[in-house]
């Protein structure tokens, strides 16, 4: 570990907490309704888009409806992108001429990106057309993650409201996010990686002379608008097979850190936005400081073990970090806090291959997912998981004091904690249950690349991604097959929507309650012992539910490592 390497770190974090405030007031806005700048030009955008779907922005809705118009919508996209990808090769946008994606592969692929996953069991630039991509995927990538922050609006309003019958509307909530928030931020990333070199283009191939005097063929397309909101709204998918460590795609260490910024940038300030919406803004940073410092703390060991490299290697005299897998241009530094940052949140970009990390550089990812990407986490999704932990946490606060647990002064009763271990409880029995699965059955075993631990961790990796809706892989598992396929489409549904209904249910439950103010007998929930409370609730759940199939795979992993075993 180098000083240098300390530096990115701290000051990346720095930066991260220096826009929490700015976002999380642009946010808030948004979550009230109010005029923001860009209503200056977009204003009437919104208003022809209501008029169009006969939509009354001021109706709002219960939760059961709000819950009903978003499954339908996303259910209505994810079939619109199946039929694009079907039908590429006899639409236009097609200067390659590329084949009809299959349909096990567009079945995985239009859920994948309905979900906010963006989970890729293809070679982008080999698979997709321009139009497919842009039309197909990128709306995706715009509308997912909007839906995300609209949910996580409406559980800012259960917590919020009193004696409320409604939690917003779904379809106003959704256009302005997407207009005033999404569609400005996209634009002026868009901008900023063309001026770093990366690509924007309708053209399909561009024929170069290489130095050594050979032509060779350069795929191009529209790419930074593409990278602008697959960082901005945690989406992941990347344009070119190799993601974010493609240099048309991240060609520079400043647009590595423009990439990491913006998949923390909109999850740091909804923190800020809860506390603003319930009236405390400290509890929105007590939110926040629980998160940096899991994150942190992720930094901290993916780093070291990557910095200290294989010791099977140093026996032969290779001496130095792990490189394998790692783009020179970023180095172990870079590479270690981008695999943490990108599974932290939900965003699944890569700009190093994780299978070919050390054994405990690759726990680290496949740990922050099976936390429910809640250390910042997805756009909106991040938050509201990090919520259900916290009415877990009160209600143990409440067993300790003896009384009925309050939180941001609403009462946490039976109801509420019902529903929060309901949607907790998906994402364990999901993974290991599918993975046990595929770890016996033959079109299972015919996927991973390795054997023996580092194969078991390549199968938890797949499924943990994909219900925990991030998208970055262990290389190695062959998932283009349409047994995985189909599995892990149905994995990130299950993962995305079997959450958010429970999590609906409880928004609607709090905007009902009264507001209990606090009392003599009230546990603070914005002090230290708070924040030791929620992290410790969370590496206690995450750690009791994965740690035998943690100990199976990378563990196993690291021990045969430090014996020189290699599999």
């Amino acid at each position: 570990m180098t000083l240098q390497g300390w530096f990115l770190i701290l000051g990346f974090t720095a930066i991260v907490l220096t826009l929490a405030k700015p976002l999380g007031l642009w946010l808030f806005a948004l979550y009230e309704g109010r005029r923001t700048p860009a209503h200056i030009l977009l204003a009437p955008v919104e208003r022809g888009f209501y008029r169009l779907a006969g939509i009354d922005p001021a109706q709002e809705q219960g939760w059961r409806r709000y819950a009903v118009h978003m499954l339908l919508f996303n259910a209505v996209l994810m079939a619109f992108t199946y039929a694009v990808l079907r039908l590429q090769a006899v639409l236009p946008g097609n200067p390659q001429g590329l084949a009809a994606v299959g349909e096990h592969l567009s079945f995985n692929t239009a859920i994948s990106f309905t979900t906010n996953t963006n989970w890729q069991s293809y070679g982008g630039e080999g698979t997709m057309s321009n139009l497919s991509q842009m039309l197909g995927l990128t709306i995706h990538n715009f509308l997912s993650a909007a839906t995300g922050i609209a949910l996580a609006f409406a559980l800012f309003r259960g917590f919020a409201r009193r004696e409320a019958a409604t939690v917003g509307n779904f379809w106003a909530d959704v256009t302005r996010i997407t207009l005033y928030l999404l569609l400005p931020l996209c634009t002026v990333l868009t901008i900023a990686y063309i001026a770093c070199g990366v690509p924007q283009t309708l053209a399909g191939v561009v024929d170069v002379q290489t130095l050594e005097g050979a032509r060779q063929s350069l795929l191009l397309g529209p790419v930074a608008s593409q990278e602008a909101i697959k960082m901005l709204g945690t989406n992941g998918g990347g344009f070119f097979n190799v993601n974010s460590a493609h240099p048309f795609e991240n060609p520079t260490p400043l647009t590595n850190l423009i990439q990491m910024l913006s998949i923390f940038a909109i999850g740091a300030g909804l923190t800020w936005t809860f506390g603003k919406a319930v009236g405390n803004t400290r509890q929105g940073w007590a939110i926040l400081s629980a998160m940096m410092i899991l994150f942190l703390a992720g930094v901290t060991v993916s780093y070291w073990a990557e910095a200290a490299g294989n010791p099977a290697l140093h026996q032969l005299g290779v001496a130095g970090g792990n490189m394998e897998g790692k783009e020179v241009r970023f180095g172990i530094a870079a590479s270690a806090l981008f695999s943490v940052v990108t599974t932290a949140a939900s965003c699944g970009a890569v700009n190093a291959m994780h299978d070919s990390f050390t054994a405990l550089g690759g726990l680290v990812p496949l740990f922050n997912m099976q936390l429910g990407e809640i250390v910042v986490g997805g756009v909106g999704a991040g938050i509201y998981g990090f919520l259900l932990f916290a009415i877990l946490a009160v209600f143990v606060a409440g067993l300790m004091v003896g009384r009925t647990p309050e939180y941001v002064g609403k009462k946490i009763e039976a109801r509420e904690v019902k529903l929060a271990v309901l949607a907790i409880a998906v994402l364990p029995l999901m993974i290991l249950g599918l993975t046990a699965l595929s770890s016996v059955l033959q079109q299972g075993l015919a996927g991973p690349l390795n054997k023996g631990p580092h194969g078991f961790s390549e199968i938890l990796y797949a499924f943990t991604s994909a219900v925990a809706n991030n998208g970055s892989a262990f290389a190695g598992l062959t998932a283009s097959t349409p047994y995985y396929d189909g599995l892990l489409g149905v994995a990130m549904w299950v993962g995305r929507f079997f959450v958010i209904v429970p999590m609906l249910a409880i928004a609607g439950s709090l905007a009902a309650k009264k507001y209990t103010p606090e009392g003599a007998g009230s546990f603070p929930t914005t002090g230290g012992l708070w924040v030791g409370l929620l992290i410790g609730i969370i590496l206690i759940l995450g750690g009791l539910t994965f740690l035998p199939s943690l100990a199976l795979g990378p563990i196993a992993d690291h021990l045969a490592m430090i014996r020189g075993q290699l599999f």
